[in-house]
């Protein structure tokens, strides 16, 4: 399977290429690869929307796109290891950390569509509707990865996130890494 392919297909929400990632371990690269992309889409974006917004205050575009692609990739591992432990201990889930990061990374496949996140008035609407489209395929990663109901996926993805939220919160804050709010930089 090839990335386009399957960043189609994750898209789709085709729970048989989950299923697929899941078991794939050659996949956990094109899974990062998804990450990056759906990262620097969103920063590309918010880099020419502030830019456009209010030119010369959107600071250095090369380390909001360095920042977010960081961020992105940190918060998957991290993300990806609570709902793990969430998924594993609490519920009964059957998969390896690996599983659970591969299939989460393909959920992120609508994102490279907040490449036009910059577009006035509409950029907000593509905004929400990609960001219920990574929500909904993520539940449908989890559930699959961790082969456990779709309640279970949802409280494993809200616990997961939030423990994440606070560690790398936490990560960051100490040692003052430039926070990317609406693709401006500012100091946490």
């Amino acid at each position: 399977m090839g990335l386009v392919d399957g960043m189609i297909r994750a898209a789709r929400l085709d729970v048989s290429l989950y299923e697929e990632v899941e078991r794939d371990t050659t996949q956990t690269n094109n899974a990062l690869i998804v990450v990056v992309l759906s990262a620097l889409a969103s920063g590309i974006a918010g880099a020419v929307g502030a830019a456009s917004a209010q030119p010369g205050t959107s600071g250095s575009p090369i380390l909001v796109l360095i920042v977010s692609i960081v961020a992105a990739i940190v918060g998957w591992a991290v993300v990806s290891g609570f709902i793990y432990l969430v998924g594993t201990r609490l519920f009964g889930g059957t998969a390896t950390w690996g599983e659970v990061m591969r299939t989460v990374g393909y959920a992120n496949s609508p994102g490279v569509l907040n490449i036009l996140g910059f577009i006035p008035v509409l950029g907000g609407l593509i905004r929400l509707v990609v960001g219920i489209w990574v929500i909904v395929a993520t539940v449908i990663a989890i559930r699959q990865a961790l082969d456990v109901s779709t309640g279970r996926a949802i409280v494993s993805g809200i616990i997961g996130w939030i423990l994440g939220g606070i560690v790398i919160g936490i990560v960051f804050a100490i040692f003052a890494v430039p926070f990317v709010v609406g693709g401006m930089m500012s100091a946490p």
